[in-house]
């Protein structure tokens, strides 16, 4: 008897120390992420979960092919980073505007509700300016289009969509114009909707279009954008295909998600 109570409190320790290696390690600041060594963080100023990026050489791969196709782009590589899982959200960002003494046009929540209905839908109708304003106050930035690509293809470098190449299985992986197989919203989707990549980026293609911290081209009139949005054919979702916008556009297919610099 002795020994069955014993051996229950030791797979009752067991049990306690395995659930409390899996909680999520909640970060408040900057500094704190330097020692970490964990894939997956949450970010107490936004609740935000954030996939760990890390530096390897297929990044200056990615880096070198990117400046091969665009020669006049001028953009930084950053090393380790840590990324938003999923978009900035609806709920997110009213936290945002609740928060600070941000001006944000009002008559656009109208619009906002008929396409992100919900706190979990994608924040939508936003230009550069906002998501730039809501990175500063969550502490973090928007990321560049370099490392944009990069998280997004999760690893699977040459491949056209973020689960491969083949085009067939993109209602089951996006949410794009129409509606079918796993893809049943008309407009956004709540995000984390579909499968993550591998990196654990959710809707990276499909549902609304992401800010970069980039000028579009030389002239730097127009800010990118990437991953095409759900309003779109499924050509848009190639994880290749660059958009812009000028930086005080605010349309209803375009949001953001942003990174955390790990120093």
């Amino acid at each position: 008897m002795v020994k069955l109570v014993v051996w229950l409190m030791c797979l009752g320790v067991f049990i306690l120390v395995h659930l409390g290696n899996s909680q999520e390690t909640i970060v408040r600041n900057a500094k704190d992420v330097e020692d970490l060594d964990v894939k997956q963080i949450i970010w107490e100023k936004d609740g935000a979960k954030m996939v760990l990026i890390p530096a390897q050489s297929s990044y200056n791969e990615l880096y070198d092919q990117i400046r091969r196709l665009i020669p006049s782009k001028m953009f930084e590589t950053s090393n380790t980073f840590y990324i938003d899982c999923t978009e900035v959200t609806v709920g997110q960002f009213k936290k945002f505007l609740q928060s600070t003494d941000y001006e944000f046009e009002v008559d656009l929540w109208v619009k906002i509700s008929k396409y992100s209905p919900t706190d979990r839908h994608p924040m939508i109708y936003v230009n550069w300016n906002d998501a730039v304003a809501y990175a500063k106050w969550a502490g973090k930035r928007l990321p560049t289009e370099v490392e944009w690509e990069y998280a997004a293809r999760g690893g699977l470098l040459g491949q056209k969509y973020s689960w491969g190449n083949n085009k067939k299985l993109a209602r089951d992986h996006a949410n794009y114009r129409g509606t079918n197989g796993k893809d049943k919203w008309e407009y956004t989707s709540p995000v984390g909707s579909f499968q993550a990549n591998g990196y654990g980026l959710y809707d990276v293609i499909g549902n609304v279009s992401e800010w970069c911290d980039d000028w579009y081209n030389a002239a730097r009139t127009s800010r990118v954008l990437r991953g095409g949005f759900w309003d779109f054919s499924v050509f848009g979702l190639s994880l290749a295909n660059r958009y812009y916008k000028d930086p005080d556009d605010s349309v209803y297919h375009c949001g953001f998600r942003c990174v955390l610099d790990v120093q």
